[in-house]
């Protein structure tokens, strides 16, 4: 009989992997803050474009005819989409109710994003805030039907650790608009200060240059954050391989 005298396998618990079931509540203390932070923003954001009155519309409408109308679907849909997002990533809910998951992963995609995304290109390459930001708005609505494709194809095929790693990248899409506020809020109180030297007192000038940085950092640094969680956690099981190897 053969003994062997490899050391066993490490395990390096993967953090797309990870049974949700062993992990007290009090470890995931995102869930509450990024649930009542969702309520909130579409509580504030969402009454104006229920009216159908342009007037109160936050973004000013321009003369294309569909402008209105595409702006107040995509408001809509996206905040489906915010709603059931927070869902999909919540792990008591994937893991009590799977059934309701798939369901509502199924609402986030066609529901949601799909018809979001397709609205947000439109409206969001005739932003009355400059190319920078128009380029921004264009690029985002792309990724975001990306990624959001690609999990839903993942998820179709039953190859579910690439579904999350597709999904947790629209997570970060979808709630750009949240951190895209924030960033908002930063370059103004940031460059208000030299309105009359670096933009020669030109009030819309700091405020095409505040919507176009605060649109481009509202979803490159989230998803650059996503990027890194998940190659750590490559990087982790590429050490395990190697010592188990060596």
């Amino acid at each position: 009989m053969a003994i062997s005298t490899r050391a066993p396998r490490e395990h390096v618990p993967d953090p797309l992997l990870r049974p949700s079931a062993r992990i007290p509540w009090w470890r995931r203390p995102w869930v509450a803050p990024l649930g009542f932070v969702t309520v909130l923003f579409l509580a504030f954001s969402l009454p104006p474009y229920l009216t159908g009155d342009p007037a109160r519309s936050r973004v000013p409408v321009e003369d294309f005819a569909a402008h209105y109308p595409l702006l107040v679907a995509h408001v809509l849909f996206a905040s489906v989409a915010m709603i059931t997002c927070f869902l999909q990533v919540w792990p008591w809910f994937r893991r009590r109710h799977p059934a309701a998951h798939r369901w509502t992963g199924r609402a986030y995609v066609f529901a949601g994003v799909l018809p979001a995304g397709l609205s947000g290109i439109v409206i969001g390459a005739l932003t009355p805030f400059g190319p920078v930001l128009a380029v921004s708005n264009v690029m985002l609505a792309l990724l975001w039907l990306g990624c959001t494709a690609a999990g839903y194809r993942m998820a179709r095929r039953r190859r579910f650790v690439e579904h999350r790693r597709w999904m947790l990248r629209a997570f970060a899409l979808t709630f750009s608009i949240i951190t895209n506020r924030i960033w908002g809020v930063i370059l103004t109180l940031t460059l208000s200060p030299s309105l009359d030297t670096l933009f020669g007192g030109d009030q819309q000038e700091l405020t095409r240059t505040v919507a176009g940085l605060g649109g481009w950092l509202g979803w490159t640094v989230p998803l650059l954050v996503v990027e890194w969680w998940l190659g750590r956690g490559d990087a982790a099981k590429r050490r395990a391989r190697a010592r188990t190897a060596a």
